[in-house]
């Protein structure tokens, strides 16, 4: 995601000064990838006080995020963090008194802002098309490819990632916070496990040493290609394989999750994921005092004619429009590439605010954090109780 644009794109504006991971092999290899120049620092902290840099890009696992961002900040350095922020509100609150201390930056990657099909939604909610925004109704659905696959890895468990919730609805959340332009009051969430995490006759603890290899759907190869160089040749470092078994009773994510939530000046948002959909996408609805805009993206993993991509807005005189808005090439649409130009050319204009700050970030996760909090006592949980006014 970053170190290929930077060492390839964006040399003349950026250049990495070192990269460390807890796996040393996996700091190797991307700085083989990326010509062999890159030094490999086995210590965070020796890196940061030999290379002294301008930014340190975090990309760790979830539940270290704030951990790397406040020894940056306390470095002299501004952080741009991976969504999520962090996953939970005790850290998100020492990330803000951290970043509020040093007076130095934290930028959380919300790539989804920049897709054209978002911003085009962006555009028609700024020009008031369906005037004041009243309730908002969202439903993602991840398909079991797509979804299957957080499963199988350290997202899995709540500790780690803070679940579906956190991990993945981050981007969600904050679409629809940067789309009304509201903050979150309120949150009231069930959720369960119905699909993954089931033990069967087919349970294992791992793909590769499974002998109902040929018989599951959803057994990945992780010596093919696609993982090897990454995972499996790093194993012998950490013990951490990329395989897990999708059904293995250590899973203790939710897959199935509902949510009420409320904003600031009476405005509800009516939220659903599931992750283990026979489809992709989402299905947005925003009802204003003019009208409601209506949102559908989404595709068949086996059917390609099963698609849908359009934006349409309808007022209180019968009238639609209709937008279809393509895709670019990239990754996620064209977003990475939208995203990566304005975090390396500080001085490329961005007038849909895609580069997010802390108070995003937090304003993103904190409804992911209150709805764990929620779904594990039962009550409505107040945003005020986790977070000071920002």
């Amino acid at each position: 995601m970053y170190a290929l644009p930077i060492t390839e794109k964006y040399a003349a504006e950026a250049a990495i000064l070192g990269v460390y991971d807890t796996n040393v092999k996996r700091s190797e290899l991307l700085s083989r990838k990326t010509g062999g120049k890159i030094p490999v620092f086995n210590d965070f902290h020796r890196m940061l006080a030999e290379v002294k840099p301008d930014a340190v890009i975090v990309t760790s696992v979830d539940r270290y995020h704030h951990e790397y961002i406040i020894a940056a900040l306390e470095a002299g350095c501004d952080a741009i963090s991976e969504k999520p922020m962090t996953i939970d509100a005790e850290k998100c609150r020492a990330i803000l008194e951290a970043e509020k201390k040093s007076g130095k930056r934290v930028i959380v990657t919300f790539n989804a802002r920049c897709s054209p099909f978002a911003t085009k939604i962006k555009e028609l909610m700024r020009a008031g098309t369906i005037g004041q925004v009243y309730s908002v109704h969202f439903e993602w659905f991840l398909d079991t490819v797509h979804g299957a696959d957080y499963f199988r890895r350290w997202h899995r468990r709540l500790e780690n990632s803070g679940g579906l919730l956190v991990h993945k609805a981050t981007h969600h959340f904050d679409l629809v916070n940067w789309f009304i332009e509201k903050d979150p009051v309120s949150v009231y969430a069930t959720g369960s496990r119905r699909f993954y995490g089931q033990p069967s006759e087919m349970s294992g603890p791992r793909c590769h040493t499974c002998r109902h290899k040929e018989a599951c759907g959803y057994y990945i190869d992780i010596t093919s290609d696609a993982y090897r160089s990454l995972y499996y040749d790093c194993e012998d470092v950490d013990g951490y394989y990329r395989d897990g078994c999708v059904f293995d009773p250590e899973i203790d994510i939710c897959d199935t999750m509902t949510l009420h939530v409320q904003y600031e000046d009476q405005v509800s948002m009516a939220y659903s994921l599931t992750a283990h959909s026979p489809h992709e996408g989402y299905r947005l609805v925003i009802n204003g005092e003019q009208g409601r805009l209506e949102a559908e993206a989404f595709a068949h993993k086996h059917n390609a004619a099963v698609t849908s991509r359009e934006i349409k807005v309808l007022n209180r005189e019968n009238e639609v429009a209709t937008y279809r808005v393509p895709s670019l090439s990239g990754g996620h649409g064209g977003a990475d590439d939208i995203l990566m130009r304005l975090l390396m050319r500080e001085q490329t204009a961005d007038p849909h605010q895609y580069v997010a700050g802390s108070r995003a970030g937090a304003m993103s996760l904190i409804i992911g954090a209150a709805a764990n909090a929620s779904i594990a006592s039962g009550q409505i949980v107040q945003v005020k109780d986790l977070l000071p006014p920002l």
